[in-house]
């Protein structure tokens, strides 16, 4: 059998006319006389879609029309698996071979409505009228092809072109999918946005001092005007000392002295600074220095009162008492025997 198959294929490629190339697929074409499809090259050797989609296109287009199909259907046809097929489909209605639309019908049902194009950017340009039937038998002489497809002269006969029965297919099972577990809405956590209008701290007021005196408004008064000569930024209009003056009072009545105010006013400065008057009064008020503490505050506690020992009269035992005399033994036996 081998042999003679080997032989029915060398007479096959001997009447091919012209040269046989010498690699690649050689194609021995035998014209079809029934139970055909044209497919266009530009669906089998498309450059974008993947072999499942090409694959399930030329089958949608070979298939009569009021066939269904749908995943489930091709899934129990092929053994791809509704997951590739869902893909090829999704694969085709991008590049315009499918469309899938949903339709109400009567009662109320909806049904989806699949509609195959086998040449989606002619149709786009409306050269040709679209027919119902998916597959047309052509009475027309087939077209003539260049070097890949080269017709067989009829007289010869060709042992490879013995038409073989199609196997049928066993339907298989349709693979179940699993479906999504929702999460109710009582189970999931409440999502907690902050409010747009976050309520502030309120500002702690600016120190003020016991007694404002005329000195120490003139001392707070100079040394806040002199502070842009030591920081560039800290240039104060007349209306921001005079605000400000209670704040630098209050920390002259601490003791402070005006180079630690100063340096407690300048150091560490934000670039830029938008607000100097802003930044001296949160300085002012959030750096305010204790009172400074008192002679008597500053003294060493005094101890308490040690009582001093005592030698008992009656049994010359050392105990504590302000005053001599016997211990507390001594004295409770003595009220025993009285």
């Amino acid at each position: 059998m081998d042999t003679q198959h080997d032989n029915a294929l060398a007479h096959a490629l001997a009447a091919i006319p012209g040269p046989v190339p010498p690699s690649g697929v050689i194609h021995v074409v035998i014209p079809h006389t029934s139970r055909f499809t044209v497919v266009g090259n530009h669906l089998a050797q498309h450059a974008e879609l993947s072999l499942v989609a090409i694959g399930v296109g030329v089958h949608i287009q070979s298939l009569p029309a009021g066939t269904e199909v749908g995943i489930k259907a091709l899934a129990a046809r092929f053994p791809e698996g509704e997951v590739k097929i869902a893909r090829a489909l999704r694969e085709l209605e991008a590049h315009g071979y499918l469309s899938r639309t949903r339709v109400r019908l009567t009662k109320g049902r909806v049904a989806t409505r699949t509609v195959f194009c086998n040449q989606p950017k002619t149709a786009l340009r409306g050269g040709v009228v679209p027919v119902a039937a998916p597959a047309v038998r052509s009475t027309a002489p087939a077209p003539t092809l260049v070097r890949e497809h080269v017709h067989v002269p009829e007289p010869v006969p060709v042992a490879v072109a013995v038409a073989v029965p199609e196997p049928t297919a066993v339907p298989e099972k349709p693979r179940p999918v699993p479906e999504p577990v929702l999460v109710p809405e009582a189970a999931r956590p409440p999502v907690r946005l902050p409010l747009r209008t976050a309520p502030t701290q309120p500002r702690r007021p600016l120190p003020h001092p016991q007694t404002l005196t005329p000195e120490l408004r003139q001392a707070a008064s100079a040394l806040l005007a002199d502070l842009r000569r030591h920081a560039e930024e800290l240039v104060l209009s007349e209306e921001a000392v005079e605000e400000l003056v209670p704040g630098v009072a209050a920390w002259l009545e601490r003791d402070a002295t005006t180079d630690a105010i100063r340096r407690a006013l300048t150091a560490d400065l934000p670039k830029p600074l938008k607000h100097p008057a802003r930044l001296l009064r949160h300085r002012l008020t959030a750096l305010l220095p204790p009172p400074l503490p008192g002679v008597h505050d500053l003294a060493q506690p005094r101890r308490a009162p040690v009582t001093p020992f005592q030698t008992c009269d009656g049994c010359e035992r050392a105990f504590r008492s302000h005053d001599p005399g016997h211990c507390r033994d001594c004295r409770a036996q003595y009220w025993e025997a009285a």
